[in-house]
């Protein structure tokens, strides 16, 4: 085991609190309770039989002490005060007539005494509850013993025991306190059974009879001394830790909601971010082509330089419309009607993509199919949208990186279990026009669209140069089967530039 840390010595009053990360400390003084408010082993409250040194006691947790040392002492020695006059004032008494010990007497003394003495060991329940406990519950033993007179209000005793009882319960583990309890217990049934069989006279006549009743005294005084404050204790304790594992449990559930919520925020927002770059990467990426090559043409070839005006036209008609779209879906008051892009208008982009570089389509649809099957059959409509996704980006980066190189996007919808497509270009044949800082998103957009859908995605250069991107999706259901062509037609389409 280690040797204990030392324990640094207490600030004085004045002095500023260190700077330090840890937060400061509570003005209870004590270590951080855990969840049922009893403080763990060898924390610093034990009764010092066998205990860890208690923690040095704040200045407000020894006002607190004295306070109720003092509240208990006033209770106590006032009622001691108060009760012979009251009764004394009662004009009609019921029952015989009580014999209080008089102001100043031996056994009125020692009673005051004893119950000042049991005030003050109240002081030290805090550094040692058990040993407290046993010095409160003993002194009423010693009081009965010496002073048998006080009888009537011998029941004084029982307030310090119960105060005593509490403060112990509240500072000790029951598991721990249980030894110093059954001893106080026995000790408060020795206290009564001794003023009941000395001053009632019990043990002159039967032993026996006697014995049972000063016991049977003492064990009503022990009950309500030791065993009801204990009860009423712990039922107020287990209260408290229900409330605070409610208070826990519904912190964990507003912290585990805020992290579904944010996390359904981060997928929305990647989710955004891809379908803005998606949109915007491909058609500006071709505005940014045509208008370097416009600018090539102006001079030399007007004509020309005129069509690719229109053509930026056309692209910037197409962004704007497709953010507008975007815009529509993302607002809640005015829904937009945005046409979900499938497998089949991937040769509808390859059309558009031909206007201003060299991309070549080839499909290859199911043995003996044709035409009568719709592409893509079985896919799923979200895995269609990433399938032209991909191709949209594909395509962009052929653009933009190998300018002048041919394309060739290839839709293979031969198998049944799964659709294949695959986009191809070579090195660039001119200058590329370069890439910004924050490259990189188109990329990680289609990987992110892949994982989404349980796609595979294979990305990388191309050994004779170039770059190839391959996406392979799974079938929801079997394709629809197509009636028998009624020509052999050939399973390769292969479409060029026009």
């Amino acid at each position: 085991m280690a040797p204990a840390e030392p324990r640094p010595s207490a600030p004085a009053p004045d002095a500023p609190a260190p700077k330090s990360g840890r937060a400061p400390a509570s003005d209870s003084g004590r270590a951080p309770v855990p969840r049922g408010g009893h403080a763990p082993s060898g924390s610093g409250s034990g009764s010092g039989s066998g205990s860890g040194p208690a923690a040095p006691a704040t200045a407000r947790q020894r006002r607190t002490d004295l306070v109720v040392a003092l509240g208990t002492a006033v209770v106590a020695l006032g009622l001691m005060l108060g009760l012979p006059p009251l009764d004394a004032a009662d004009p009609d008494p019921i029952g015989p007539a009580s014999h209080f010990p008089a102001v100043a007497s031996t056994a009125w003394t020692l009673l005051f005494v004893g119950l000042v003495a049991q005030s003050a060991v109240l002081v030290a329940v805090r550094r040692a509850p058990r040993t407290a406990l046993l010095a409160v519950a003993a002194i009423p033993v010693l009081v009965a013993a010496l002073a048998p007179q006080a009888a009537e209000l011998f029941g004084l005793t029982a307030l310090p025991v119960v105060v005593a009882v509490v403060l112990a319960t509240l500072r000790v583990p029951l598991a721990r306190l249980w030894p110093a309890l059954t001893a106080a217990s026995v000790l408060v049934v020795v206290g009564g059974a001794v003023l009941f069989g000395v001053a009632s006279g019990a043990f002159r006549g039967d032993f026996v009879q006697g014995l049972t009743g000063s016991i049977g005294q003492g064990v009503l005084q022990a009950v309500g001394a030791v065993g009801l404050p204990l009860l009423i204790t712990l039922v107020v304790m287990s209260r408290r830790e229900v409330r605070v594992a409610r208070t826990a449990e519904a912190t964990a559930v507003d912290r585990e909601q805020d992290a579904l919520i944010d996390a359904a925020v981060s997928r929305e927002r990647a989710a955004m971010a891809r379908e803005l770059h998606d949109i915007a990467a491909h058609h500006l990426s071709g505005i940014a082509l045509m208008s370097a090559v416009i600018d090539r043409q102006i001079d030399t070839d007007p004509e020309r330089a005129h069509e690719g005006v229109r053509q930026v036209r056309e692209q910037s008609t197409a962004v704007l419309e497709d953010l507008r779209r975007l815009v529509g879906l993302l607002r809640d008051d005015s829904p937009a009607e945005r046409a979900v892009e499938t497998v089949a208008g991937i040769v509808d982009l390859v059309e558009r993509a031909r206007l201003r570089s060299d991309v070549r389509l080839e499909v290859l649809p199911a043995a003996g199919a044709g035409a009568s099957r719709p592409l893509g059959d079985g896919v799923g409509p979200l895995a269609q949208l990433a399938a032209y996704r991909t191709v949209q980006e594909a395509l962009a980066n052929a653009a933009l990186h190998a300018p002048g190189s041919p394309c060739t996007v290839t839709i293979d919808d031969r198998a049944d279990d799964h659709l294949a497509i695959r986009v191809e270009n070579g090195p660039a044949t001119v200058p590329a026009l370069g890439s910004t800082p924050a490259g990189g998103n188109g990329l990680r957009g289609m990987r992110e669209r892949a994982e989404l859908v349980g796609a595979s995605l294979q990305v990388g250069p191309k050994d004779a140069g170039g770059w190839t991107v391959s996406l392979r999706l799974g079938r929801e259901a079997l394709p629809t089967p197509a009636p028998p062509a009624a020509t052999a037609d050939p399973d390769t389409t292969t479409e060029g530039p026009r």
